[in-house]
């Protein structure tokens, strides 16, 4: 019977996961972790200035979406008030800015993911929308479905109340060229994006929660409602709060052939188990070989280079198929991290630590 006690004590040590556990009467913690595309990025072609303008609006989104955190807000709603801001902002390639379909469309996708419950929305296809996030989020809440596309996903909009923009809003002169100069040149969607427009937020919330969420407009004269990976969970966005939550940038095809954001999450949640059980072994035994006592995994303090590890070695994966790109990731020790191939990526980081900062180059 004893041992029957022991071993469900443990499992269930397991099943709860690593926790952000706090000293009593510190201040609650909380982390957050941007991108807005990642791609090749050189230093020698952005002049200062428009280096100082990408940063100052990824320190913008960075800003609102601690500023729910710092308030206790849950990481969902830190979700959404982050990605917000890159959709509405004509730099990146999601919301406002998206690039244009070979026909000469703005065509976005977005996805949302709550760790604690697993909940998730997703919507792909959709071209009057403001912020594509938001539908994400309330096809989430509705909670009937997970996946709605193209005229469906504008119906759901419009009974959910969004607001919604005209085709005129999303349009940019900057993307309508590149579409010409793909038609024109023969060119591929790398050769005129120069990277993966896509943005995301991941957060840990003052109540230990994890949220993750993906918004994108795709790819310059992408055919055939084509879909690639933000919108689709596990591919290019996942959240969980017993391992971690991703959000991608990259040659979705690959991505969603790896399953990336889960790949992550499920390696990392296999290592924690490893360690805890390698944890649980070196226990002091008492005279009939008993364990003294049952390691809960919340005791452990798990490393950020554990998440780190597993990060590069799935985007590694990508690399070895032929693909490029990179993702965000936050563990629920608040650990945020960076994992990209490519000559940069458009990023940032906050925590309650005091921690705040924002790049684009991989040499930053």
């Amino acid at each position: 019977m004893r041992i029957i006690t022991l071993l469900s004590a443990f499992l269930f040590s397991l099943v709860a996961g690593p926790a952000f556990a706090n000293e009593e009467g510190d201040e609650p913690q909380w982390s957050i972790a941007i991108h807005g595309g990642a791609g090749t990025m050189d230093r020698d072609k952005m002049t200062p200035e428009q280096q100082a303008e990408y940063k100052a609006a990824l320190q913008n989104a960075l800003d609102a979406g601690a500023e729910v955190l710092r308030n206790g807000g849950t990481a969902v709603d830190a979700v959404k008030a982050a990605i917000t801001p890159m959709e509405d902002d004509p730099k990146f390639n999601a919301g406002r800015g998206a690039v244009f379909t070979w026909e000469g469309a703005n065509e976005m996708d977005a996805s949302i993911m709550d760790g604690k419950t697993r909940e998730a929305g997703a919507i792909t296809g959709v071209s009057t929308i403001r912020n594509p996030i938001l539908l994400a989020d309330a096809v989430m809440k509705d909670g009937r479905h997970v996946f709605l596309s193209g005229s469906g996903a504008e119906e759901f909009a419009s009974d959910a109340g969004l607001e919604r923009a005209d085709p005129e809003w999303f349009a940019t002169e900057r993307q309508k060229k590149a579409l010409e100069r793909m038609k024109a040149r023969q060119l591929s969607a790398m050769d005129v994006d120069h990277k993966f427009g896509t943005v995301g937020a991941v957060v840990l919330d003052t109540h230990g929660n994890l949220a993750a969420g993906t918004s994108t407009g795709g790819m310059t004269g992408k055919r055939w409602g084509r879909i690639g990976d933000s919108p689709i969970i596990g591919a290019g966005n996942y959240a969980d709060n017993r391992s971690c939550a991703v959000s991608a940038t990259g040659s979705g095809e690959y991505f969603i052939r790896v399953g990336v954001a889960q790949e992550i999450c499920t390696r990392l949640s296999y290592q924690y188990r490893v360690e805890a059980l390698e944890a649980q072994l070196s226990v002091p035994r008492d005279e009939k070989g008993w364990p003294s006592y049952i390691v809960h995994a919340s005791e452990l303090a798990w490393e950020s280079d554990i998440a780190q590890k597993v990060a590069d070695e799935v985007i590694a994966e990508v690399v070895e198929l032929g693909g490029s790109g990179g993702v965000i990731v936050v563990t629920p020790e608040g650990h945020t991290l960076f994992s990209f191939n490519t000559q940069g990526m458009y990023r940032g980081r906050a925590d309650s630590t005091g921690l705040n900062e924002v790049a684009i180059f991989a040499d930053e």
